[in-house]
């Protein structure tokens, strides 16, 4: 063998040596390859598919004729342009939609440039499609506020590009629609060569809320050689559009030997100074490449801190980890971007809304993140002293829609008894108080209907969502509670821990349904059952109809939004007491009806996989020693109606509700938010560790665990014995190890909760 040969022979040797290493360095580093955005983006989902930092300001996306509240619809659906700002995962009414950027050859002679798509790439953080029109390939990434965009152009003597500052979702010709967006005013300005800046005012959407202004300043790296502005429907040759209560925009020309075109586009909600801020702040330079791998860093950080065994199988880790994704886009962190008042507090926004998210997105990232769920706390409490209640759904700067409950209690009481520190809990109660206290725009924030509730006990029928308020509120009067006690307020913790109880008010002992006895029903002023409610609002002929436990829509023009349970029936909801199960089991007759009862709702299809009242109803087995029949509910809940599919979510993922509540059961814990325990069920992944922002790791091992061998036998915690069903937050960050040991058949572990 000659030297050289020598030579390259260890070379080669060297490199095969290091190249498993590099590789598993790269695998462990690379869990952001598991996020899929698409997952859950097409049927109930809506989840949102363009590229978003965590908790990210700016979500830029195409926006395909306004027809879901993310912006996007799948192919063949026509663009109309690629915006700014979106929501993920709701339902109700269109936020947002605003700055819309569109490419496009030809004459800068009109403003709207739709196309079609040729193909469409989607990963996290980045976005790619080709229209079939124009031949324009468009990329986009983004920086928390400000998104980056690369156009490559097909050879045309007219490449051109349509800043858009009057477009938004949710248009309607109707003033003052219910859920519409409505347009308030714009504004644009060439201000060089290479430079955009303007702004969008729109009121309304989702939340009926008051207008909210989107400043944007946009910049090319490539000069333009022509451009021209619009007003309503006049094209002109102005550098500035002034507001006049009209849309606006500006045509740009690029020159006819570009290639290619980068726009970086920065937004604040302050002004177009703080929006120029952003972009030069954020995105220095003109790398594309840079942008998109440094958004890649912020998310592993974060995926990182919950680990899984590397043998899952490929799709269960799309799953894992996208719902982890999906837990961290909303809310919004607009910390310094707040128009209403200027301080040094954490301020977010796009909480859309506490009623989804309470249950399983704030425990999530109450273990992953908890820095950050504090900042999210103290936001909440900054709001409520500067605006006066805390948010229920926030958006645009503005409270509005508290759908049942006021939530925040329990967001509060799930700090609280986790122990995270930073925040002023004498504050936090004054703020749970304000919410149980008449007063306020009932729609928008605190309680509706909370005047009969103190005085009767109970919110009587003909108050919009009398029946799941009641419910709601008793569970939020025992968050008030466990935070007075902790603080040591006895009178306060006593006066709410009767208050708790108000549901058992709503609760017709006496009524039966498919073998089960007691439901929360309807009930007037005088405390009169009501077995017939009026039928919609005549005054005349005044038609009732029977309500039954099943009952969940009225007639076609009674909105939903003014029945007596919100999104759910009275088989839902009077299973739904997450504060008090051995009350509601008493009050069901008792262990063995109890059983009958859930096995009845859930034999029956009584339960709604997509709607948040049934969360923890799958669980609810715990309660009487039988955890096996909840882990084998949950898996087939799972198996039967999530999947790595576009369509894989089988409701609304509302700003990461139902991605979370997937999360914790892959891991075989399930929260019951605003208490400190977690209930342990069968997992689906075999190892999960979470390396915890404390330094510790917590490490959950399912040995044996199969498709037959899927009941736990018993627990070892940190090496001994554990014979309960759940397991306190405390010995989770405390760090250590829980093995699951699992076999074929119900053993008699978990027959005590251990609470």
């Amino acid at each position: 063998m000659t030297q050289i040969s020598i030579r390259v022979s260890l070379l080669r040797l060297a490199f095969f040596l290091c190249f498993p290493v590099m590789g598993m360095a790269q695998e462990v580093a690379s869990l952001f390859n598991y996020v899929d955005p698409k997952i859950g983006s097409t049927g109930l989902g809506r989840t949102f598919i363009g590229p978003s930092c965590p908790y990210g300001m700016v979500k830029p996306s195409p926006d395909c004729t306004c027809k879901n509240n993310s912006g996007w619809a799948p192919m063949p659906e026509q663009v109309d342009g690629f915006s700014q700002v979106h929501v993920s995962g709701t339902g109700g009414g269109p936020k947002y939609g605003n700055i819309l950027v569109t490419p496009f050859l030809g004459a800068l002679d009109k403003t709207s440039h739709i196309d079609y798509r040729k193909y469409e790439e989607i990963r996290l953080g980045y976005y790619d499609t080709t229209f079939k029109n124009s031949g324009i390939r468009t990329e986009i990434t983004t920086a928390e506020r400000a998104s980056f965009y690369r156009f490559t152009y097909p050879q045309s003597s007219e490449k051109g590009l349509a800043v858009d500052a009057g477009f938004f979702l949710g248009e309607s010709p109707v003033p003052d629609a219910r859920e519409a967006q409505q347009f308030v005013g714009s504004e644009i300005q060439i201000l060089s060569n290479h430079e955009v800046c303007g702004y969008t005012r729109i009121r309304g959407g989702w939340n009926n809320g008051r207008a909210y202004t989107v400043y944007f300043y946009a910049e090319t790296n490539v000069p333009f050689t022509e451009t021209v502005t619009w007003k309503g429907t006049t094209i002109t040759t102005d550098k500035v559009q002034f507001d006049s209560g009209k849309k606006t925009g500006a045509l740009l020309r690029f020159p006819a030997s570009t290639d290619s075109v980068k726009l970086k586009i920065g937004i604040s909600f302050l002004s177009c100074l703080k929006a120029k801020h952003n972009a030069h702040t954020e995105i220095s330079h003109w790398n594309f490449e840079k942008v998109h791998q440094e958004l890649l860093d912020k998310w592993e950080t974060l995926l990182q801190r919950i680990e899984i065994a590397p043998d899952t199988p490929e799709h269960y880790k799309r799953m894992f980890y996208t719902g982890m994704y999906h837990t961290m886009i909303m809310p919004v962190d607009r910390s310094g971007e707040n128009p209403g008042w200027t301080d040094n507090e954490p301020y977010y926004d796009d909480f859309y809304a506490i009623w989804d998210t309470y249950r399983t997105s704030t425990p999530l990232i109450t273990l992953v993140d908890p820095d950050r769920e504090v900042d999210i706390v103290r936001s909440m409490l900054n709001i409520y002293k500067r605006d006066g209640f805390m948010p229920d759904a926030r958006s645009g700067n503005c409270n509005g829609r508290t759908q049942g409950g006021s939530n925040g209690e329990i967001v509060i009481a799930d700090a609280f008894v986790k122990g995270l520190e930073g925040i002023d809990y004498e504050h936090a109660l004054e703020a749970m108080l304000k919410d149980a206290t008449p007063g306020g725009n009932e729609e928008a924030e605190g309680r509706g209907g909370l005047i009969p509730y103190l005085e009767l006990g109970y919110i009587p029928h003909g108050i919009p969502r009398a029946g799941n308020r009641t419910i709601e509120y008793a569970y939020c009067d025992y968050a008030i509670a466990l935070v007075a006690k902790g603080l040591g307020k006895e009178e306060l913790y006593h006066q709410y821990l009767k208050q708790s109880g108000n549901w058992k008010n709503l609760w017709r002992d006496d009524y039966e349904h498919d073998g089960s006895k007691g439901f929360i029903l309807p009930r007037d002023e005088k405390g009169n059952w009501l077995d017939e409610v009026p039928f919609g609002n005549s005054k005349i002929q005044k038609p009732t109809f029977t309500y039954t436990p099943l009952t969940m829509e009225g007639p076609w023009y009674t909105p939903w939004w003014s029945m007596f349970f919100y999104e759910a029936t009275s088989w839902e909801y009077s299973l739904s007491i997450p504060h008090d199960v051995p009350g509601l089991i008493n009050k069901s007759g008792g262990k063995e009806a109890f059983e009958k009862r859930l096995d009845t709702f859930f034999n029956k299809n009584y339960y709604n996989v997509n709607n948040e009242p049934s969360f923890l109803t799958p669980c609810l087995y715990h309660w009487i020693g039988r955890p096996d029949k909840s882990s084998d509910r949950i898996h087939a809940i799972i198996n039967t109606h999530f999947n790595d599919s576009p369509g894989g979510l089988p409701g609304n993922d509302d700003s990461g509700a139902m991605s979370s509540w997937l999360a914790f059961h892959m891991m075989g814990l399930y929260p019951n938010a605003g208490q400190d325990y977690y209930l342990i069920n069968t997992p689906i992944l075999k190892e999960t560790t979470f390396r915890l922002t404390n330094g510790k790791t917590f490490r959950i091992k399912a040995e044996k665990l199969s498709n037959k061998n899927r009941y736990i036998q018993s627990i070892l915690l940190n090496g001994k014995e554990y014979p309960y069903s759940a397991l306190r937050h405390k010995d989770i960050v405390a760090g250590g190890e829980m093995i699951l040991r699992m076999g074929n058949k119900p053993s008699n572990w978990g027959k005590d909760l251990g609470l």
